[in-house]
């Protein structure tokens, strides 16, 4: 009987942290959805910060899906207050730097072959 009780005191615990957490999340302006797909950016983030170490070494299919990536994650980390994320600054800024200089390459690729 005493295991019953314990269980249901600490399912009633658990219960009221994650209201807690998601009354938090709604009191700083965030949707839940917004949220939720910020922290999947987040992982995201650290693997473009992987390869945006790389990114002169790209394949022109990875440049392709690196930026479509970094797109999603940057409209993620857009719909979330900065001080949320100021952390992973350093991470994101690198990965945007990367992708400014794929954008640029690719851009001056297609208007030197539209030139010739």
């Amino acid at each position: 009987m005493e295991a019953v009780t314990v269980i249901i005191l600490l399912l009633f615990i658990i219960f009221a942290l994650i209201v807690t957490a998601v009354l938090q999340i709604r009191m700083a302006g965030i949707k839940i959805k917004d949220f939720w797909g910020f922290i999947q950016a987040n992982d995201m983030l650290d693997k473009l910060y992987k390869f945006s170490k790389r990114y002169k070494l790209m394949s022109p299919q990875e440049q392709i899906i690196f930026l479509s990536e970094a797109e999603k994650v940057f409209e993620a980390y857009d719909k979330i207050p900065s001080i949320v994320w100021e952390d992973e600054y350093r991470k994101y800024a690198e990965v945007l730097q990367a992708y400014q200089n794929i954008r640029v390459t690719r851009w001056s690729q297609q208007n030197n072959k539209n030139i010739k």
